[in-house]
């Protein structure tokens, strides 16, 4: 089992390498349900004990797929025992109104989930990228808090779009965590996010770490992807935020700036595994989540938190590529 390095959140004790669940939902090609499950199993073996997911992937298909691997004894005990955080996120499954975002539409949401993925109360909720209407509104919060008082959720947080809504979450003494965009081509986070979250005491869950693979050093001006895959249907921003999709960052643009971070990876080291790394370093982050879709990449994203820590030196360098390459077409963006 790997995971040297531990964090906290929601008062639990998670890994900072965990496993996000978007790819065993939906929106990135097939992925069978044997595979999804054989996914789940090799990055709990490998020490991963943070899962997140959310009730819209793939119309609930996640939490389910989680739910299954929860119900086995070995796993359910892991969970009951503490070593198991799975989060879930509410309020993409409607069109995004803030006159949505009710107690009597959090009872139902939650309801779904605790049945998706069979308990009884949540370990994290979170408002899965909402209005910003909504991430500054007091009803919405005194809701969260009476779905604890009621017992169906431990804890919750925002999944933002923008570090302005990061930072207004951050600021509400109820919040637990905010999950947000963050890797070596989306910095932004470091300006003001991640410091107001450690003074805050507020964790931090950084998602799309790989820019949807653009990280992974995988891809080339040839590589296609599936219909049904984000990265065919969503490069334009139709489907929703195109921040979600490559971090925001045109292809080609991306594909220069990897070739120029290619030299920094550490020998040993997959590319992959360099920009997870990276992430792990930047101080306030909390769990790093990662997708997989087979056993393998789960693995090996979880292997990231073996690595040693990046020197100053290459630290300096990602900056200076994301300085020259991509903050002027994102950074003022998100």
């Amino acid at each position: 089992m790997l995971q040297r390095s531990i964090s906290c959140l929601a008062g639990r004790a998670v890994g900072v390498v965990g496993l996000g669940a978007w790819q065993l939902g939906a929106d990135w090609g097939i992925v069978e349900d044997q595979d999804a499950l054989a996914t789940l199993t090799a990055a709990v073996e490998a020490g991963v004990t943070f899962i997140d997911t959310a009730d819209v992937y793939g119309d609930g298909r996640s939490e389910r797929l989680i739910g299954r691997f929860l119900g086995g004894p070995d796993e359910r005990s892991a969970v009951e025992g503490g070593l198991v955080t799975v989060a879930t996120k509410m309020g993409r499954r409607v069109e995004q109104r803030p006159e949505f975002y009710t107690l009597e539409n959090f009872r139902a949401w939650t309801d779904r989930s605790r049945a998706n993925l069979g308990v009884e109360t949540l370990d994290l909720v979170q408002l899965h990228c909402p209005p910003s209407e909504v991430v500054t509104s007091d009803q919405v919060y005194d809701a969260l808090d009476t779905l604890v008082e009621d017992g169906r959720i431990q804890a919750y947080g925002v999944s933002v779009e923008t570090c302005d809504q990061a930072c207004a979450a951050i600021a509400r003494p109820g919040v637990a965590s905010v999950q947000i965009i963050l890797n070596a081509l989306r910095l932004k986070p470091l300006d003001a996010v991640l410091p107001a979250a450690v003074q805050a005491g507020v964790a931090i869950i950084a998602r799309v770490p790989l820019a949807s693979g653009l990280l992974s050093g995988k891809y080339n001006e040839n590589t296609t992807f599936p219909d049904n895959d984000h990265r065919t249907y969503n490069r334009a921003g139709k489907a929703f935020d195109i921040g979600e999709t490559f971090s925001g960052v045109d292809f080609a643009t991306g594909l220069a700036a990897v070739r120029r971070l290619a030299p920094l990876v550490p020998a040993g080291a997959t590319m992959a595994q360099f920009a997870l790394r990276w992430i792990i370093d930047q101080p306030g982050v909390t769990v790093v989540i990662p997708g997989a879709r087979s056993p393998q990449q789960a693995r090996d994203n979880a292997a990231a938190a073996e690595l040693d820590p990046l020197s100053t030196e290459v630290l300096d360098e990602v900056k200076r590529v994301y300085d020259e390459l991509i903050r002027p077409s994102v950074h003022h963006r998100w």
